[in-house]
């Protein structure tokens, strides 16, 4: 390789870097703003931002959430896992019910009755997202989702192997 070969792949992979740390910048100040919309919903309703956390795994699941689950998910103990679903079911955003023929098994389902306060709380946030869902076009939309879904499933294979607590 040449010089002029190898300024060209260094200038690359400085270019890579920079909109590496750009994007780590995005994400970051996007969580920020996330995190302060979840934290002030969780104050509202009387909840603790974990709580929130967990309602939005169990909106999220793709089958009924147990609270097992719910605990690996969340990489907490049984007995907060125990006083996070109390909350949310005496808060009124989750019911508890026994739908198998193991009567030992719970699964945790949001309450529709809760959906109104969070569409309210919340609507912003769609608000925001429609917004710049209109000024992105569909490339920008589909190499963003791509992204995210990516970057989410690397996320999930760091949160499986990190300590719980």
């Amino acid at each position: 390789m040449d010089s002029a070969d190898a300024r060209d792949v260094s200038r690359a992979d400085e270019n890579g870097a920079a909109e590496l740390q750009s994007l780590a910048v995005q994400l970051r100040r996007m969580t920020g703003e996330i995190n302060r919309l979840v934290h002030a919903f969780a104050h509202d309703q009387g909840l603790h931002a974990t709580d929130v956390q967990a309602l939005g795994a169990i909106l999220d699941a793709d089958e009924p959430m147990t609270p097992g689950r719910l605990r690996e998910h969340l990489g907490l103990t049984s007995g907060a896992v125990t006083a996070c679903v109390d909350r949310l079911e005496r808060a009124g955003h989750i019911r508890r019910s026994r739908e198998s023929t193991d009567r030992r098994v719970v699964h945790l389902h949001y309450a529709p009755s809760a959906k109104p306060a969070a569409r309210t709380f919340f609507r912003p946030l769609a608000e925001a997202a429609a917004r710049a869902r209109a000024a992105s076009d569909e490339g920008e939309l589909s190499a963003a989702l791509r992204f995210l879904t990516l970057m989410n499933e690397e996320l999930s294979r760091l949160g499986a192997s990190a300590p719980r607590r």
